[in-house]
């Protein structure tokens, strides 16, 4: 199993209860229920554990992929793209970053 780490602010401007409220009710519920998608959450963040100043992301995902062939088709479908476009409105320049657990 692979976990894809998102990290990402939002776009200048962006209202943020709408981006919540967009994540809630659409995107989590869609890509959990992807057949490849073992889990997801998206996590906002509150600060940084040592030291001083705000985390340099606003948010973090992570997405437990059970295979990762069968997610890119899973991505691909019609649906999908059309919830990617969305938050790609929202999101300024997200990091995905593939990773496994040791």
């Amino acid at each position: 199993m692979s976990t894809i780490l998102v990290l990402f602010n939002l776009k200048p401007g962006t209202d943020v209860a709408a981006y919540e409220k967009w994540a809630r009710e659409r995107d989590l519920p869609t890509v959990r229920g992807l057949p490849s998608v073992a889990g997801f959450d998206v996590l906002r963040s509150q600060g940084l554990l040592m030291g001083e100043g705000k985390s340099p992301y606003q948010y973090a995902e992570f997405i437990d992929v059970k295979d990762m062939a069968a997610f890119g088709k899973d991505v691909s479908s019609d649906v999908v793209q059309k919830g990617a476009a969305e938050f790609q409105a929202f999101a300024d320049n997200p990091i995905f970053i593939v990773c496994e657990k040791l």
